[in-house]
């Protein structure tokens, strides 16, 4: 479980300094999971067993990791109340997005089964 943790924790450092040595818009932590999903697609194998164990332990406790988020949102409660517009319209679109996103995808998906 060590292990693996320094795994997930060393991809996540290593998406970190890239974002940061090239003035990337995207979070570290993404691009260390994208670093992570290569490396275990160019293995052409299943995940090892630890890291399986240890990624399925840490989303059990995953609301967890929502606390210091509804902290944030607490803290900037003002700032929130007085941006409510454009914060909901910005929502609003990336749902949509997403969603639409994910829609095109998983249709490409299917038809090149």
């Amino acid at each position: 479980m060590i292990g693996a943790l320094a795994t997930l924790l060393s991809c996540q450092l290593a998406g970190e300094v890239l974002a940061r040595a090239l003035h990337l818009p995207v979070p570290g932590p993404v691009i260390g999971m994208v670093l992570l999903f290569a490396a275990l697609l160019l293995r052409r194998q299943e995940a090892p067993p630890a890291l399986a164990a240890t990624a399925d332990a840490l989303l059990t406790n995953l609301g967890l990791l929502f606390v210091p988020a509804g902290v944030g949102v607490v803290l900037y409660l003002p700032l929130l109340a007085r941006d409510w517009a454009p914060l909901s319209l910005a929502v609003l679109v990336g749902t949509l997005a997403a969603i639409a996103v994910t829609g095109r995808l998983a249709q490409w998906l299917l038809r090149r089964r």
